[in-house]
């Protein structure tokens, strides 16, 4: 994570993140940390949980908000359409999310095998990875 020390204040400040299993318990605790932290959120993705989605994007008002499932991501677009966020679905999206420009961090929290093609685009689009899933190193080596 690119980490800069403010001086004077004590604190450190991270450029914007991108959040890959946001509804989940560590998703939803990275989220926490990043709010306490004042770091901003690029880019949410999730699996299927529209409230939880759409809450957190009124919440942080990410660039991006993905739901991997197609047809929540449709419900998800309605919901969302009073904001200026673009609102993406289907497994290519959730890809789009991990490469987001403005993020500087992707936070890797989604379950299982699920997480391996995010992480390589990420990885590919030159960008910091915190892992929160162990499939993810086991697969890939």
């Amino acid at each position: 994570m690119h980490i800069q020390h403010i001086e004077g204040h004590g604190r450190r400040q991270s450029g914007p993140i991108a959040v890959l299993g946001s509804t989940g318990s560590i998703g939803r605790q990275t989220l926490d940390v990043a709010k306490s932290l004042g770091i901003p959120v690029a880019a949410l993705a999730a699996k299927s949980s529209v409230s939880a989605l759409e809450a957190q994007a009124r919440e942080f008002r990410p660039k991006l908000a993905v739901l991997e499932d197609e047809r929540a991501a449709k419900e998800l677009k309605t919901a969302l359409a009073d904001l200026p966020v673009k609102v993406l679905g289907g497994r290519e999206a959730v890809l789009e999310a991990a490469s987001e420009s403005e993020a500087d961090t992707v936070v890797a929290a989604m379950v299982g095998m699920a997480g391996l093609a995010p992480v390589l685009a990420a990885i590919e689009a030159g960008k910091d990875v915190a892992l929160a899933n162990k499939e993810v190193l086991v697969c890939a080596g």
